[in-house]
């Protein structure tokens, strides 16, 4: 009895031994407290910013913009992935930020003492004014600069009892009225919650007869709206930054100063602001219709790829990813290898399907589609995540299903999970180039170099989160003229 008691006593000590040694639960740090090392460490910085004609748009495809190259640039600089959120309402944008769902505010913003008690600002990205944004006469061509200065508004003073829109909670709104108190009159000032940009396009058209707008990006607005006129400043030349939390930020604050600081003084920066700002082909490209932002298109075979997607279940913009990746949207491509079309078809692929690829790019879409389905089907039962799959067969289209399967089994045999892409199955794909590997047992297909199919999902999927970004799922006609 007493050795029973004994024992008993003893478990009973090492128990709560245990229960006083429990280890704290870890820390959680909220997106709020992330700075710079959460960010590297993570390896991706979070933008939320805007699209426009200037910082973010696509044109025949591809992602551009001001704002989106210097980020790309930062993001290159730090080694890390970038993730832009799009969002054109400035108070939602503050709140993104504010709430730690995205680390930096990479839209442009006029540096102001009262916007530094919400956020704390980086060194300048560049240096503008504000300038009224008013439409010519009707015959304007035919008069001389001096008929026009008579019946353009070109004193602040006469801006007295005028009724002018701008973007709410923007800068301008803050200017104007500090300027009605200069010239100690009334202005008559309307918030509403468009873009700028939106506001320009409402004077050129007539439905609004002013607004205010930073002057860089009006002049870039008045080389394809020629019945502006964007000379008549209302304000002093003031700085344009971005935008990180007052708190918590300091590490990614000063990393963003360093190099915005020394890039601004590279002949990349400069010639990459001539690009956006002082290119007369701007205006070419917000014609085109395959300028995003006013047609919600992407290339001339929207249609097509709709109709494709449907019988694959893809959303249609990762079928148009897919399809630039492959062809640029050139519906006569060939590689070296022999793939044709828009979806580079090999031949051998088109024949199994009983499909001639040269014969129409809706063929070649064919083609490719069956291939795609006939994909799945090798993945449905080996991926069960859908997401995860869809990377799969994407490395598959590019790569063949043999190698990714080889990759597969080299992950499971070696302790990873053959079901995850991102740095599991495609680690595999890329040691398929080594003798120790490509020569193992599990192993079919032999010696591949994976780089450039992990490179291929990697380009899609980014892609396709900038597609996704800008062009809405499903448009229509009628929301077009909507949004116009």
């Amino acid at each position: 009895m007493i050795r029973k008691l004994t024992i008993l006593s003893a478990i009973l000590a090492a128990f709560i031994s245990s229960c006083t040694n429990i280890p704290e639960p870890p820390t959680v740090i909220s997106n709020s407290q992330i700075d710079l090392d959460s960010i590297l460490k993570r390896g991706k910085l979070v933008a939320v910013t805007d699209f426009s004609s200037t910082n973010y748009f696509l044109y025949k495809g591809e992602p551009m913009g001001f704002t989106y190259e210097l980020l790309r640039e930062f993001t290159s600089y730090l080694g890390i992935d970038l993730e832009i959120i799009t969002e054109n309402n400035l108070e939602n944008a503050y709140d993104l930020l504010k709430s730690g769902d995205a680390d930096l505010l990479a839209i442009g913003l006029t540096v102001s003492n009262d916007r530094r008690r919400e956020l704390s600002f980086t060194e300048p990205i560049y240096e503008t004014r504000q300038v009224l944004v008013q439409r010519k006469p009707k015959h304007w061509r035919s008069m001389t600069e001096d008929d026009l200065n008579r019946i353009l508004i070109r004193n602040q003073l006469d801006l007295a009892d005028r009724t002018i829109y701008v973007q709410e909670k923007s800068i301008h709104f803050d200017r104007l009225n500090t300027l009605a108190g200069e010239i100690g009159d009334s202005i008559h000032i309307i918030a509403v919650p468009y873009p700028t940009e939106d506001l320009i396009k409402n004077v050129a058209e007539g439905e609004i007869e002013y607004t205010v707008s930073d002057e860089n990006i009006a002049r870039v607005n008045a080389t394809y709206y020629s019945g502006i006129d964007v000379n008549t400043p209302v304000s002093f030349p003031q700085n344009i930054a971005w935008g990180v939390r007052r708190e918590n930020s300091d590490q990614l604050l000063g990393e963003l100063n360093n190099w915005i600081g020394t890039y601004r003084r590279t002949v990349g920066y400069a010639l990459l602001y001539a690009k956006y700002f002082k290119n007369s082909r701007s205006s070419n490209m917000v014609r085109s219709d395959y300028f995003s932002l006013n047609t919600g298109k992407i290339s001339r075979w929207d249609n097509l790829i709709k109709q494709s997607s449907a019988d694959i279940g893809w959303d249609w913009r990762l079928l148009a990813s897919l399809v630039y990746q492959e062809s640029r949207f050139d519906p006569e491509a060939e590689s070296q290898a022999g793939a044709y079309g828009l979806m580079q078809v090999m031949p051998v692929t088109g024949e199994h399907f009983g499909i001639n690829i040269y014969s129409s790019p809706v063929n070649n879409m064919k083609a490719g589609i069956h291939y795609i389905n006939w994909l799945k089907s090798v993945f449905e039962s080996r991926v069960s995540d859908e997401n995860e799959r869809m990377k799969f067969i994407l490395a598959s289209y590019n790569a063949g299903p043999g190698h990714v399967l080889d990759a597969m089994k080299l992950a499971e045999k070696n302790g990873q999970s053959p079901q995850e892409w991102d740095g599991n199955v495609a680690v595999w794909l890329l040691k398929k180039s080594e003798p120790e590997y490509f020569n193992d047992t599990v192993v079919k297909n032999g010696f591949f170099k994976g780089t450039e199919s992990v490179n291929f999902v990697e380009q899609v999927l980014e892609r396709y989160e900038h597609y996704k970004n800008i062009v809405p799922e499903n448009i229509t006609l009628t929301m077009l003229a909507e949004q116009k």
